[in-house]
Order: structure tokens, then C-alpha cells, then sequence
């Protein structure tokens, strides 16, 4: 056990706002934490994150996504109370009502298959339902349409691929990027930009929901 340290560097505070900075582009989103711990517990959370928003506790997971995070989600709809079933992809719109918290698409999907979701994220929005893409390749990102540019809400990602070396099973990263309206009720923690009492560029550890020393009533 490592008590809370307030004090981090400065220079640790940068690289984690350059990589939520990196993320955000190469996500199309406004906003990224400071990493999650994989891919499929990044999608557990912002099925989370959609009830929280939304007020609603059921979420359309697309038939089309990786076992392994429709597993790790459906585990945590039973552990903390809310529905997550499967849907066809080309039925997802249309099965949208007042009751569904999100939908979750995979881009590209289990099959390998690209998806414009532009129309999914419409009929998600005209339902108040926020719609979460799943990448589990981010180094895809570099090529194809972003996820945020086709009106996602929050996308999440596996970036193990960007540089992370796999030993004994792991270490895994979870990227996870939102709009900024939804900022506070984002998972994990957020690195900021501000200028000290000279005027000098420096960095704080803000919107902390996940750290320690939150209140387990008040975090996310």
C-alpha cells in the first residue's frame, strides 16, 4: 500500500497531459483521461459513465464487439444493477428507446468490418442515449475516420499496440475520451494546464475522482 503523494513532478504532470492531449486527437474527442486500466474495463466504466449521464440503466451492446468487453460489461450489469444485451449491428437504431443509457459499436468490429456510425450516433442523440465506440486497435486511429468525428460520445480503446510490451500477460492500457460537457462524470483522473505565480506553463492533477483521497460517496 502507497499512501496518496500529493506532490507529483512536474514533469510526470506533463507527460500524462501530452499523452491525454495525443489521445483526444487521435480519438476525435475534446477531452482524455489519464489512461484506465485495459480496453475492456475502460468499456465496463463508460457504460457507467452513460447511466450516470443519461439517468437511465440499460445499454445495447453491439453483437459485433469483442467477447471480452461485452464479458467484462455484462459482469459488471450484474454487479451493479443495470441491463447490457446484445443487438445485431443493423438493428441497433432502430431498438433505441426512453430506457437505453448507450450503445456500444465496435469500429472496425470483431470481424475486421469499418462502420460509419454517423447514423447510429443520430438516432442514439434523438433517443437522449449517448453512443460509446469501442476501439480495440488504436493504432487504427491514424487511419480511419475518428470515432468523435461521427458524433461519439465517449470512445474507448485498448493502447497496448502503441508501445506498451506485453510481459506475463500484461501490462494493458485503456484509453478513454469523452466531450467536455461530460467531463465531471468521466472516470479516472485528469491532468491540467495552468501557469504558476511567475507566468511559467505548469501542470496540476485535477478532477482526482479516482484518487485516494475522494470520498468512495463522491467518487466516479
Amino acid at each position: 500500500y502507497t499512501p496518496y503523494q500529493p506532490e507529483v513532478s512536474q514533469g510526470t504532470l506533463q507527460y500524462l497531459f501530452e499523452f491525454q492531449t495525443q489521445v483526444a486527437m487521435l480519438t476525435g474527442m475534446e477531452i482524455a483521461n489519464a489512461s484506465m486500466y485495459d480496453g475492456p474495463t475502460a468499456c465496463a466504466e463508460a457504460v457507467m459513465m452513460a447511466n450516470r449521464v443519461t439517468g437511465r440503466k440499460r445499454a445495447m451492446l453491439s453483437d459485433t464487439l469483442h467477447p471480452h468487453y461485452a464479458a467484462v460489461t455484462e459482469t459488471m450489469a450484474r454487479m451493479t444493477g443495470f441491463g447490457a444485451s446484445a443487438t445485431p449491428p443493423e438493428s441497433l437504431a432502430e431498438n433505441i428507446d426512453d430506457t437505453v443509457s448507450c450503445v456500444v459499436a465496435q469500429n472496425p468490429d470483431m470481424f475486421g468490418n469499418l462502420r460509419d456510425l454517423a447514423a447510429l450516433a443520430e438516432a442514439c442523440h434523438a433517443k437522449g442515449a449517448l453512443l460509446v465506440v469501442v476501439v480495440t486497435e488504436a493504432v487504427s486511429l491514424g487511419l480511419v475516420t475518428p470515432p468523435g468525428a461521427m458524433g461519439a460520445d465517449i470512445v474507448v480503446a485498448e493502447g497496448q499496440s502503441l508501445g506498451n510490451g506485453l510481459n506475463f500477460g500484461g501490462p494493458y492500457l485503456g484509453l478513454f475520451a469523452t466531450r467536455e460537457k461530460f467531463v465531471r462524470q468521466m472516470p479516472g483522473r485528469v491532468c491540467g494546464q495552468t501557469v504558476d505565480a511567475d507566468g511559467k506553463r505548469g501542470f496540476v492533477l485535477t478532477l482526482s475522482t479516482r484518487e485516494q483521497h475522494i470520498r468512495r460517496e463522491k467518487a466516479t
